[in-house]
Formats: C-alpha cells, sequence, structure tokens
C-alpha cells in the first residue's frame, strides 16, 4: 500500500485483497481493491465557509423540472422550489452556480445571460427571489437540461464541476438517442445526482444519467422530503475536493483484463469506459473525491504457468489530469499477484472481500431481472429471481435491500430464498427498490 498528500487536500491509499493462489493451469485472478481518501481540508460547508486556498473551486448548476405535469399536485412545483432553495443556501461563499429551469427547452432562471453567479449572502437571495417565479408548463427534454449545465459550468475557471438533476417524468419530448448523445458530451466534464420525484417518471432514465456522470440515482416519491434530500446532496458536493480521479491499471504482456467494477457503495461497471493511458495501460473514471472509501472488483486473465511461478498479474494507482493534461500520478498503489500452487486448500479457497462483493453484484443484476420479469407478466420468474435476492440480501447481511424487498415479495425463508410474490405492490415501493437496487454494504471485517 503506498498514499499521497498534499496540504489540505485528501491522502489516497490503495489496499489490495484476494486469493493470489491458483491450480496448475488456473487463469483466472479477482481482486477487490479498496480505495481511501482521508485527511483533506477541514473548513466548515455552506454559507460563511472560507473560498479560497483551503477548498477547491467549484461550480454548481441545479436543473429543475418544470413541465406541465409539475403542478399535479401544485404543491410538487412548491417543493422543488423550496428543494432548490435549500441547496443555494447550501452552497459554500465563493462557489460558481447557476439554476436552470427544464422543459421541452432548457432556460437560464438564474443568474442569467450565459453565465454564473457567485455565491454570497447577496447572490443567495437574487436566486430564491427568481426562484419565486418559477412554474409548471411544457414538455420535457432531460438532454437540453444536461447541455446548458455543461456550457454554463464550462465557463468557470473551477476544480469541480457538479450538477442535480430533478424530473418528474418521463424524457418524453426528445429521442433516447438525443439523451444518450448528450450524456456522451457531458460525460467527463461534470458529475451528476438525479433524483426522481413522485412515481411517474422512468427508473432507468435516472440510474442512466447519474450513471454516465458518476453521480447518484434515487427517489423522493413524497415530494415534501425534497428539501432535506437537496441539502444532503449539496452538502457532499461541497465535501468534494479532488476532481476527476482514474483508476491506472497496468497489466503486464499476456494478460487482459475481463472487468473492473466499483463495488461500493454502488455497483457499477466501469469496464466499457476504459481509455488508453500508455503500454498495456488504462485509466478507469471513478469521477471526484472527499473524504471517503470505495470498492473496485478487478478481474485479470493471465497467461497459465507451472507450479512454483507467480507474477504480477495488474499494477493499480491512482491518477487526476495535471496542469498540462498529462495525467499526475497521486503516489497510491497496490498490487495483484498470481501464484501458481498444487496446494488444493490454498488454490480453491475464495477470498471472503471477493465472495462478499459477487453476490453483492449478483444481488443488484437479480432484483433488475425479477423486476423486468413482474412488469411483463413473468411471475414465476420473477418469483426465482427476487428470491434469489431475498437469499443474497440476507446472507450479506444488506439489511436495507432486505427491507425494500419485503414490500414486493412474502418472505417465507430467507436462507432458502422462498418466497411469494405480493398481489399488491405500491408503485413507490417497486421503484425504490429499481432505483436503490445497486448499492450494496461493505464487507464484513
Amino acid at each position: 500500500m503506498a498514499n499521497f498528500a498534499k496540504p489540505d487536500v485528501p491522502r489516497f491509499s490503495v489496499d489490495v485483497y484476494q486469493n493470489e493462489y491458483l491450480p496448475e493451469g488456473g487463469r483466472e485472478v479477482n481482486a477487490i481493491v479498496t480505495v481511501t481518501a482521508t485527511g483533506g481540508g477541514t473548513i466548515g460547508k455552506g454559507p460563511g465557509a472560507a473560498a479560497a486556498g483551503r477548498r477547491p473551486s467549484a461550480a454548481v448548476a441545479v436543473m429543475v423540472d418544470c413541465s406541465g405535469s409539475m403542478d399535479y399536485p401544485p404543491t410538487k412545483m412548491r417543493h422543488a422550489r423550496d428543494a432548490t432553495a435549500a441547496a443555494v443556501d447550501t452552497l459554500r461563499d465563493g462557489t460558481h452556480f447557476a439554476v436552470i429551469g427544464g422543459t421541452h427547452v432548457a432556460t437560464e432562471v438564474y443568474p442569467g445571460g450565459g453565465r454564473l453567479a457567485v455565491a454570497g449572502p447577496a447572490t443567495r437571495e437574487e436566486a430564491k427571489r427568481a426562484l419565486r417565479r418559477l412554474g409548471a408548463g411544457g414538455g420535457t427534454a432531460i438532454g437540453t437540461w444536461l447541455r446548458l449545465a455543461d456550457r454554463l459550468l464550462a465557463s468557470a475557471d473551477v476544480t469541480l464541476r457538479h450538477g442535480v438533476l430533478l424530473t418528474d417524468g418521463r424524457n418524453e419530448h426528445e429521442s433516447p438517442d438525443d439523451l444518450r448523445a448528450a450524456l456522451d458530451a457531458c460525460a467527463g466534464r461534470f458529475t451528476c445526482d438525479a433524483r426522481g420525484v413522485g412515481t411517474d417518471w422512468e427508473v432507468k432514465e435516472v440510474t442512466a444519467i447519474a450513471s454516465a456522470l458518476l453521480g447518484t440515482a434515487d427517489i423522493v416519491a413524497d415530494p415534501a422530503g425534497l428539501a432535506a434530500d437537496f441539502t444532503r446532496m449539496m452538502e457532499t458536493a461541497m465535501g468534494k475536493e479532488v476532481a476527476d480521479v482514474a483508476l491506472r491499471v497496468w497489466t503486464p504482456v499476456g494478460t487482459a483484463i475481463r472487468f473492473v467494477k466499483q463495488v461500493a457503495p454502488a455497483v457499477e461497471d466501469l469496464t466499457g469506459r476504459r481509455t488508453e493511458a500508455g503500454p498495456r495501460a488504462g485509466d478507469y473514471p471513478t469521477g471526484s473525491w472527499g473524504d471517503e472509501s470505495r470498492d473496485y472488483h478487478l478481474c485479470v486473465e493471465v497467461p497459465p504457468a507451472g507450479l512454483g511461478r507467480e507474477m504480477l498479474a495488474a499494477r493499480v494507482s491512482l491518477v487526476v489530469p495535471g496542469p498540462d493534461g498529462t495525467a499526475q500520478n497521486l503516489g497510491a498503489q497496490g498490487l495483484v499477484r498470481a501464484v501458481w500452487t498444487d496446494d488444493m486448500t490454498a488454490s480453491t479457497a475464495i477470498s471472503p472481500q471477493v465472495a462478499h462483493y459477487t453476490g453483492q453484484a449478483e444481488l443488484a443484476q437479480v432484483i433488475k431481472q425479477g423486476l423486468d420479469l413482474r412488469k411483463v407478466g413473468d411471475f414465476d420468474g420473477a418469483t426465482a429471481k427476487l428470491g434469489r435476492a431475498v437469499q443474497l440480501a440476507s446472507a450479506s447481511g444488506n439489511a436495507d435491500t432486505a427491507k425494500l424487498l419485503a414490500k414486493v415479495v412474502d418472505v417465507v425463508d430467507a436462507a432458502t430464498g422462498t418466497v411469494r410474490l405480493k398481489t399488491r405492490v405500491a408503485e413507490a415501493d417497486e421503484m425504490t427498490l429499481e432505483t436503490r437496487s445497486t448499492k450494496t454494504v461493505r464487507v464484513k471485517k
């Protein structure tokens, strides 16, 4: 394990958990890589916190759905205005920010003129006055909201760029290809948390936005909970201190990366996001970091070797863009090894960390499969998949997911995964389970 430290930014460390022993001819190496950032700046968040020198500069764009459906019931729009005001109040002094109203077009609500405001007592009050004029009417074209947010955020010379997106409906006024093109254009330029309010929005759309832009996705079924959720989101955003961190994986000649997945705090497959970084090395984006820890599952295929041989299967490090555009190594490094042995006990043992997160990834997968089968009327298939999900949640101690599953199925025996589908399920409960299906619990130490 190695680490990197600089005044007022987190110190990064890398730990590798694996069973490095393979049987003769064995080729697959699995490891859990834990990345931890600790000891960043300690100044306060929110109004009055110092802006210069201690925390990195930041820009935030809040995108608020103002489509016609936000008026049903009328309290939904009021709660959205209140939540956006709470987010503005949580901004650190000196943060650049803008508020965007989203319908079938994107409108600058505050400050306007293609620019960003700088958070302070006066601009916060101006923004909240502008929010009072927000009304509902029009359609939904989320790609236009994201593209405007990108243009505004890019106008500021800052270290961190972040978006918050709220929607209550489906993206009906642009094609899926338009939204995908917007996400592709914005990926790597800013991170974005996405929230669906009520139950008339599409889970796969909201989670796809958060996934593409390396943010979080969640449901706020009751609009009255928006202000608290927006406050928590903005506090987290204000705690980020390093942007555009990438996991760099180097492998020797003859090896191949099977996959790289984030497995905690949520499952996110990064395999297809690799960018080449020199001979036999590739970078996998992880977004912005504050004081936090995340786990990644790395699977490498190595060339077969004889008994007693050993090799370095992969070297994992962390990099960020340097001032000149080249990658700057953060100094934290972890090594993944392969050792061939005829000791069957050693070579057949599964690392507890690898076993745990393999189960957590399967849990996320079978929940989604089960809910999809339930929607198309394949109740036997849905019962089997959701029963397996109950079994995995119970075995891993994922109590939050177990509680969500219990609102969709009646659990007869959690240990064996014996369940019955409930005949009536609240739409909010089903959407909550689907939205949060990728959230994981850390491995028990």
